[in-house]
């Protein structure tokens, strides 16, 4: 290097070191200057070694500002930054809202940082009483701004239409008339009849939706859901029990509503198929329930039924018709899909809740057991 070259740069680093000098004393900081700097972390290894000097002075004797509001303490805003978007331009928005008052402090600290490179795209929520510091430290990691839904297993799809369009701010009716219709191209959408809705199919799960998630998206997402969880192995068990995937589904939903205790579903569901088999009425109380439908009060499911809505005439009235309903009764989950898989073999034709509220059911052969088996008034 010829000294031509090294003279203007001596010259330079002694002009900062002197302005450094002059300012320190002119600032009065009680604080060391190496402690100030080691405040403001480590700096980004790209730098050049003037650069870094340069920035790591004016943030040094801007210390006081870095860890004061930023802009109005009053405002907070979900900020959402664009694919493509610099450092520069964020930066710019950021002031024209008023969440930053010296856009220039805040870009020096994020390039001093290297945090100028790492701003992600999506939402942050940012308040202007946050400092110039937490500000470059927010814009690193988008906030997940999901709406996280959960669909508890035996819900109809009336009531899955209530808790998503609250969630979700989307209108009830049009949900459920996408719920009303035949889910089309989908694995299991082949094996459905032509009439078929997507009751029994909207899987309950805890979901995670992005603001502004469209009725048929959010729909679709439970379809897909119960598609991913129908596996081979599922089939394959329907089959064996000689039903359909419709008929299985049919099946699973009502011994979602009959059990309570989960080790009750695989007897529960072979105690149906033993009654299907031999061709009796299964004469199950959630048929009635989802038949009869919703009561003056706004509820679902009638608690205590009556002779009268025994005797309600309906498909879906397993103590009047033949056979499984036409279609589910409600979403049921993995244990109920599963039970009706690989009911447990039982010669048992008959269940009834016992009378010590534990949920468990005394099972019976005959009717006469059954009747013995009823609670003492």
């Amino acid at each position: 290097m010829t000294r031509h070259f090294l003279l203007p740069l001596l010259v330079l680093a002694s002009g900062v070191v002197v302005c450094l000098v002059i300012a320190w004393f002119a600032a009065g900081f009680s604080m060391s200057w190496p402690e100030l700097a080691a405040q403001l972390g480590e700096p980004y290894p790209g730098l050049e070694s003037l650069e870094k000097a340069y920035l790591r002075l004016r943030l040094v004797l801007r210390s006081e500002d870095l860890n004061s509001a930023s802009g109005d303490p009053d405002l907070e805003i979900e900020f959402s930054v664009d694919e493509g978007e610099s450092a520069d331009v964020v930066v710019g928005r950021l002031q024209s809202v008023g969440l930053v008052e010296d856009g220039q402090l805040l870009l020096d600290y994020m390039r001093y940082r290297g945090f100028d490179r790492g701003i992600e795209v999506g939402s942050h929520l940012i308040s202007g009483s946050m400092t110039p510091r937490d500000i470059a430290d927010q814009l690193q990691s988008a906030a997940s701004l999901d709406i996280r839904v959960t669909i508890p297993e035996g819900w109809r799809m009336e009531q899955t239409a209530a808790k998503l369009a609250s969630e979700l701010q989307i209108s009830e009716t049009v949900l459920l008339e996408e719920m009303r219709k035949r889910p089309e191209g989908y694995f299991f959408s082949d094996f459905l009849p032509l009439d078929a809705t997507c009751e029994g199919f909207l899987f309950p799960d805890t979901y995670s939706f992005s603001p502004g998630t469209s009725a048929s998206e959010a729909v679709a997402a439970m379809l897909s859901n119960f598609e991913a969880r129908l596996t081979e192995e599922l089939v394959v068990g329907f089959l064996a029990q000689e039903i359909s995937i419709y008929e299985a589904v049919v099946l699973a939903s009502i011994i979602e509503r009959e059990a309570v205790v989960s080790d009750e579903r695989p007897q529960i569901a072979g105690v149906f198929l033993n009654r299907l088999d031999r061709q009796m009425k299964l004469e199950t109380d959630p048929t009635v329930q989802y038949a009869v439908g919703q009561q003056a009060d706004g509820r679902w499911w009638k608690q205590q039924l009556t002779y009268d809505d025994l005797a309600f005439v309906s498909p879906y009235n397993t103590y009047v018709a033949d056979g499984l309903p036409p279609g589910p009764i409600c979403s049921p989950g993995m244990e109920s899909l599963q039970a009706a898989a690989d009911p447990e073999d039982t010669p048992f034709l008959f269940f009834r809740a016992r009378c010590d509220g534990s949920g468990r059911h005394f099972f019976a052969v005959t009717y006469e057991e059954h009747l013995q088996n009823a609670c003492s008034p």
